[in-house]
C-alpha cells in the first residue's frame, strides 16, 4: 500500500492522508471455505486410491491362490492311481496360501452313480482379513458297486490300524506310563491281538482305572482285529459281505443308490 501527501492545500482545511485502495483480499471464512473443499476432495482420491490397492492386492493373492490349486489338481491328474486320501500343507512358492487336497467318494443321485472326485482348494487372508478359497473340483473317475465296497473296506482297515499299536514301549508312550506298567498290566488281564498288537481301547479301559479294572470293564476288552473290525471272532463269513452284512448275491441285484444308504446307515 503506498502512502504519500498531497501537496495542494486548500483554504481552512488541513493536510490530509491520502490512501490508494489496493485488491480485495480473501476473508478467513473464505479460506477455511477453500481448505474444507479441498480436504474433502483429497478423502475422496485417497479412498479411490486405498480402494484399488486393495482390489490389485485381493487379485493377486487370488491369482496366486488359482495358480497353487492348479497345479495340485495337475499333479493328482498325472498319478496312474488315486484312492481316497486327504493331504494339506503350505505353498513354498506362495507362503501366504494355505492349501488342500480331497480324492473322495461322491454320489451323484441324478444318475444313480458314484464318482470317484478330486477337489483341490487354496485359502488365504485378503487384505480386508477374510478368509477367502479358490476350489477346483474333477471327476476322476465313476466307481462300480465293488469298487464301492472295496473302498469302504480299505477305510475300515485304515481305521482298524489307527486302533492298533504293535510295540510295548509305542502302549506305554500312548498310555503315559512305563513299560513295567503295561507288562504289570498284562499280568492283570489286559488283552492284545493273537500277533501281540496292543489295542488303544483296552489301554483305555486300564487307564482309567488305573490299571486295576474290575471284572466287567475287563469283560469290555476285545481280543482280536475281527472284533475291532465290528466282525464276531471265530465266526466264518462265508458268502455275507462284512462291510453292509447282507449276502453278496443280494448285493449283486441291489442299485449301488441302495448300497451306498446301507454302507452310511453302518458307519452312523
Amino acid at each position: 500500500m503506498k502512502i504519500w501527501y498531497s501537496k495542494k492545500f486548500v483554504s481552512g482545511m488541513t493536510p490530509r492522508l491520502l490512501c490508494r485502495p489496493a485488491g480485495k483480499a480473501f476473508s478467513l471464512t473464505e479460506v477455511l471455505t477453500a481448505l474444507t473443499i479441498l480436504a474433502l476432495m483429497s478423502s475422496s482420491v485417497f479412498v479411490v486410491i486405498d480402494r484399488c490397492i486393495t482390489s490389485s492386492t485381493n487379485s493377486v493373492l487370488q491369482m496366486h491362490a488359482f495358480e497353487v490349486a492348479r497345479e495340485n489338481m495337475e499333479a493328482l491328474l498325472t498319478k496312474d492311481s488315486v484312492q481316497e486320501n486327504f493331504d494339506s500343507g503350505t505353498s513354498d512358492k506362495y507362503p501366504e496360501i494355505q492349501w488342500q487336497t480331497v480324492v473322495e467318494t461322491f454320489y451323484e443321485p441324478i444318475t444313480s452313480s458314484m464318482w470317484l472326485r478330486g477337489v483341490c482348494t487354496a485359502k488365504y487372508i485378503d487384505a480386508s482379513e477374510k478368509e477367502q478359497a479358490v476350489e477346483l473340483i474333477h471327476w476322476l473317475t465313476g466307481l462300480t458297486k465293488e469298487q464301492l465296497l472295496q473302498i469302504m473296506n480299505q477305510q475300515d482297515e485304515e481305521l482298524l490300524a489307527a486302533q492298533l499299536l504293535e510295540t510295548i514301549e509305542e502302549a506305554a508312550e500312548y498310555a503315559n506310563v512305563d513299560s513295567q506298567t503295561i507288562e504289570q498290566w498284562i499280568e492283570n488281564g489286559l488283552l492284545t491281538t493273537e500277533d501281540g498288537s496292543f489295542i488303544k481301547i483296552n489301554l483305555d479301559i486300564y487307564m482309567q482305572t488305573d490299571g486295576n479294572p474290575s471284572p466287567e470293564d475287563k469283560n469290555r476288552q476285545i481280543s482280536s482285529r475281527a472284533e475291532l473290525s465290528g466282525q464276531n471272532a471265530g465266526q466264518g463269513q462265508g458268502d455275507i459281505d462284512p462291510k453292509t452284512g447282507l449276502p453278496y448275491e443280494e448285493l449283486e441285484k441291489m442299485d449301488i443308490s441302495q448300497i451306498w444308504e446301507i454302507l452310511k446307515d453302518r458307519q452312523q
